[in-house]
């Protein structure tokens, strides 16, 4: 009877095989079964980032075009961060703040210091890159915010993940576009904006979808309501595509992949490489 060893001679060849060889055969072991519902709730995340850059440009393209004072958009974005500061410590009662230990006046003199040093630094970012030309800044802002939206931390455990990266990006971009605005009040409030929605406004995103899943998609449809809005006034035919992405992001994708994973069929058995799982630090000594 043919044994599967190799320290003993067979009347088989090397590539023999019987029947049972087969019983150890396991299909999609480690496949995860995915929910509609749960794929387009995740999806929210980069539904709320798209959003989140269409609405930067949009900003900047107003004040650029002078329909949007720069006291304007500084006075609407403090309330909003006021707001959003005290809904951030009303969502968990104040246990994240408690568990980090950092009190409300650390938290005040770090915006006051940031705030300072952005004013101060306004007129150099408004003349850093005057001798560049505005296609090559438009090309520069275009892709550091693509960059921004690709190594975004969407909630996935991949290498290509780094939320530091994507901040310097996006914040990168916005100190290019705002370069290009008539005043160095338009600069300084346009990198403050920046920092609010690129930074600031995720951190409350994560804590509502971990602590109110039903308020975080209300949210997430009123920020892309929001968003189309906005972009209607400038393009309808923009506004139009822009929804259709958003549409194909958090409807259509989730389907493809549900039907997707009806067809995946990973095999596994005993031609696998083994796989040493003992702690063999000890030899290395």
């Amino acid at each position: 009877r043919w044994q599967k060893v190799l320290y003993e001679r067979q009347p088989f060849p090397d590539n023999y095989v019987d029947q049972r060889f087969l019983e150890e055969l396991r299909k999609n072991v480690h496949a995860r079964q995915y929910r509609y519902q749960a794929v387009v709730f995740q999806s929210g995340a980069v539904v709320q980032q798209l959003c989140s850059v269409c609405v930067f440009v949009l900003t900047w393209w107003y004040m650029d075009a002078g329909m949007l004072s720069p006291q304007a958009l500084f006075g609407a974005a403090l309330v909003s961060s006021l707001l959003g500061y005290v809904l951030f410590d009303a969502v968990d009662g104040g246990a994240g703040r408690w568990a980090s230990g950092r009190t409300r006046w650390a938290d005040l003199k770090s915006t006051l210091v940031f705030a300072a040093f952005t004013y101060g630094f306004s007129p150099v970012l408004k003349t850093l890159t005057e001798s560049i030309s505005t296609d090559t800044i438009y090309a520069m802002s275009a892709l550091m915010l693509l960059g921004h939206l690709i190594f975004f931390d969407y909630g996935a455990n991949a290498a290509i993940v780094s939320s530091t990266l994507s901040l310097n990006m996006a914040i990168f971009a916005s100190v290019c576009l705002a370069s290009r605005l008539p005043r160095s009040l338009h600069a300084f409030v346009m990198v403050t904006f920046a920092m609010q929605i690129f930074a600031l406004w995720p951190m409350l995103q994560k804590k509502l979808k971990a602590q109110t899943p039903r308020c975080y998609v209300g949210v997430t449809v009123l920020f892309a309501l929001a968003a189309l809005a906005g972009l209607a006034t400038v393009s309808s035919v923009g506004a139009v595509l822009f929804a259709s992405l958003l549409l194909a992001i958090s409807c259509l994708c989730p389907y493809c992949l549900i039907r997707l994973q009806l067809l995946k069929d990973n095999i596994h058995g005993p031609w696998d490489e083994a796989e040493i799982k003992e702690d063999l630090s000890r030899f290395l000594m």
